[in-house]
């Protein structure tokens, strides 16, 4: 039986500053978890749902599923939890990381301008209606990484998002992944189901006329809303089997500090027996970070990028014994390894994309981290 306390403001602060490598970390809007105590790996979705059958009333998995759902997962039972207030909520925050010296290595422009151009060619036949590409980006600090110093800038940067630190070590090294995602896969508190995807991207700009326009034109792109159509519909559709009810209100603009974009919130009542792992995996992945047709599309993904995803695009998150949770998309992230840190980013691909705009979507999501790293990335 886990440890749970319920932290009174300025919590997340509090657990913001307690977090150690090896722990788990999840800010959200809605409130901050701190894990500890993390149990034997689980590898996989499934025996994460033996362990919390196992483990009892009051027992949390919390950790990371990759994009490959083949692939090991990174999951335990946490022996201790603790929950504190909002990020939004914290008044006295933590100090920003010491400043150093960044370097970064090329941004493989040219391979994904070419990998756009194919998946442009390969959506002109029947069938493949849209696939997302990313790109990799290498840096290195002038010492090592701290990752606790990083999470704080992430999550001070984007405090309604979704912040994360999931430990990946393992006989290679220590690795953890980062990120702060704006994207919520799936959540449910007792009956109660909420996703909210998001598809169709545009820069925010510091000037306000600029930043505006740009909402406007994104919210009245007929290729964006064909892309986020999409994907609403996806897991709209993924969701009605596992739900006695599904809503699909109209879209609306989401804005973090680096992006704007178009968000649903789908609401839904969840039938009896139906845990939050079960949402998560029967939505896994979605348009918005795969393509369409999913199998298609991850083929493809397989053929032209030239890394394995690894956790981005996977989900991260918790889930608990009573069958609540919340998983998060695995974007806007990084892993960091000694004073090694690889960022990810992609795009969404469908007709009237092209490969400029594709790779300036890419380097706009870029930004989310590079900004709180002081680093600019060039468009």
């Amino acid at each position: 039986m886990p440890t749970i306390q319920a932290d009174a403001l300025p919590g997340a602060a509090a657990l913001l500053r307690d977090y150690h490598a090896g722990a788990f970390f999840l800010a959200s809007p809605t409130g901050v978890l701190l894990a500890d105590d993390l149990g034997t790996r689980l590898t996989s979705v499934a025996a994460a749902d033996a362990a919390l059958a196992a483990a009892g009333p009051g027992a949390t998995v919390v950790g990371a599923v990759p994009f490959d759902l083949t692939a090991p997962a990174r999951l335990a039972v946490a022996g201790s939890v603790r929950r504190g207030a909002p990020w939004h909520h914290v008044a006295n925050r933590p100090a920003p990381p010491a400043k150093g010296t960044w370097t970064r290595r090329d941004a493989d422009r040219d391979v994904f301008l070419a990998g756009v151009r194919k998946a442009l060619a390969r959506l002109d036949r029947p069938g493949l209606r849209k696939v997302v590409l990313a790109r990799a980006l290498e840096l290195t600090y002038s010492h090592r990484i701290e990752p606790g110093e990083l999470l704080a800038a992430l999550a001070d940067r984007d405090p309604y998002g979704y912040t994360f630190a999931v430990d990946l070590s393992d006989d290679m090294g220590d690795r953890t992944l980062l990120g702060a995602s704006p994207e919520l896969l799936v959540s449910r508190r007792g009956s109660r189901v909420l996703a909210n995807p998001l598809a169709g991207s545009a820069p925010r700009d510091q000037d306000p006329v600029r930043d505006g326009r740009n909402a406007t034109a994104l919210l009245s792109s007929v290729k964006d809303r064909r892309e986020h159509d999409l994907v609403v519909a996806a897991v709209a559709d993924g969701l009605a089997p596992l739900c006695r009810s599904v809503t699909v209100p109209e879209p609306e603009l989401l804005p973090t500090r680096a992006m704007w974009h178009l968000s649903t919130q789908i609401t839904g009542e969840v039938a009896d027996g139906v845990s939050a792992f079960d949402l998560a995996t029967a939505l896994h992945p979605t348009p918005a970070v795969c393509g369409d047709p999913t199998g298609q599309a991850r083929d493809l993904i397989g053929e032209l990028e030239p890394f394995d995803r690894g956790f981005y695009t996977g989900l991260v998150g918790w889930s608990d014994a009573a069958g609540d949770g919340d998983w998060v998309v695995t974007i806007r992230c990084g892993e960091v390894s000694g004073a090694g840190l690889r960022l990810y980013a992609g795009a969404g691909i469908v007709p009237g994309s092209t490969p400029d705009a594709e790779f300036a979507e890419t380097a706009a999501k870029f930004r989310t981290f590079l900004s709180a790293l002081g680093v600019e990335e060039d468009a």
